[in-house]
């Protein structure tokens, strides 16, 4: 399945009661995102599941697929799609558990991984980080590198890390097919307004 990855949002709870990350899921659901990444890695076992099953909740109320960062086990507990890193569990391995239908991306950095997650059954690909980020990276993709492995790649290329709408336009011509974003949107005053401007941005940029 190719899903669309046109705004990808991976959402940050940090410092946000429940329902105020809910509200703000919602905002940028209303705003336009086009697929959900929900990345809690601090929770128990439990309490990531009861929240992704409320977010899949949202997401479906919008027809936007829910992709659970990294835990097989959630994603198809909630009947959501999965997305591993770089040094997670190897994109074969997550098409063995999640069956032949399931959405799956894989982070790559380089063209080598980027190869490597497609011949093992990756729908997407996630690269960067691009641009400077707050989240913990401990490497960064050039946008040659980017425009290279979109080259390469036959399956849809999401660039991520550091990506605002300010800088995101320097992407275009790239070939890749959409943005991924946390703080652009999750740390926004106003997360709709946010994500309707970063979709407008990106469909200039994927065209």
């Amino acid at each position: 399945m190719k899903p669309d990855i046109t705004l990808y949002l991976v959402t940050d709870s940090t410092g946000m009661t429940g329902q105020a990350f809910l509200d703000r899921i919602h905002n940028a659901l209303k705003g336009g995102v086009t697929l959900i990444q929900l990345r809690e890695k601090e929770r128990t076992a439990r309490d990531f599941l009861s929240l992704a099953v409320r977010v899949r909740e949202l997401a479906d109320s919008f027809n936007v697929p829910l992709i659970i960062n990294d835990r097989a086990d959630i994603a198809l507990a909630c009947g959501a799609g999965v997305h591993g890193g770089a040094d997670d569990i190897p994109t074969a391995a997550l098409r063995r558990i999640m069956g032949e239908k399931s959405i799956i991306g894989a982070t790559a950095k380089t063209l080598e991984q980027a190869k490597k997650a497609q011949s093992e059954g990756a729908d997407y690909l996630g690269v960067g980080a691009i641009f400077p980020t707050s989240t913990k990276v401990t490497a960064r993709t050039s946008i040659e590198d980017l425009k290279k492995i979109c080259r390469e790649v036959n399956i849809p290329v999401c660039a991520i890390g550091g990506i605002t709408e300010d800088n995101c336009t320097l992407l275009k011509g790239s070939g890749i097919k959409g943005i991924a974003v946390v703080s652009a949107v999750m740390s926004a005053d106003d997360p709709f307004g946010a994500a309707s401007r970063l979709l407008e941005k990106a469909r200039e940029i994927v065209s």
